[in-house]
């Protein structure tokens, strides 16, 4: 953001710190009715034509601007991808320890990624896998949307879900 003498434009149009148009002028004088009020110019616009600039407190409106983008810094959601990772001959209590971690993950609303691994013959029952990442997200139901369907990377089968939406 250019302010003062960075400003390039021969002409700018002009706006005081009530709103007021002041209209087209040199910047030279612009800056100098800036000086007179001891306020800055501030280029706002630098894309129209000609350049629309603003007379303010320079210090006072990055003091506002940083502060507004700190607040939609605070309204973002960041997701976490947290991992779970199965074999396919799991057995049924250890399933449900796996699938209790999953939903305490979603309940704290982070993304879980379900992954099933496979070793030596077992790759050639990939059924098995697929029918365990069914289980888990029939399980998980009304807590999560199934974002990634199930998918085979290499020696691995993984399947994304994230917590439903209120």
């Amino acid at each position: 953001m250019r302010i003062n003498d960075d400003i390039r434009a021969r002409e700018v149009r002009v706006i005081d710190e009530d709103g007021q148009q002041l209209g087209i002028m040199s910047s030279r004088d612009a800056v100098h009715v800036a000086m007179e009020h001891h306020l800055d110019l501030v280029e706002i616009s630098p894309q129209a034509r000609p350049p629309v600039c603003k007379i303010l407190d320079y210090g006072k409106y990055r003091y506002e601007q940083q502060k507004r983008e700190k607040e939609a810094r605070k309204k973002q959601k960041v997701f976490e991808i947290k991992e779970v990772k199965l074999r396919p001959g799991i057995e049924d209590h250890d399933f449900g320890v796996k699938f209790k971690n999953a939903a305490r993950f979603l309940q704290d609303g982070n993304k879980v990624k379900v992954t099933i691994m496979f070793r030596g013959r077992e790759m050639s029952h990939p059924e098995l896998g697929e029918a365990l990442l069914n289980k888990m997200a029939e399980q998980l139901g009304d807590a999560a949307v199934v974002e990634k369907k199930p998918k085979i990377e290499g020696r691995n089968m993984t399947m994304v879900v994230a917590p439903k939406q209120k």
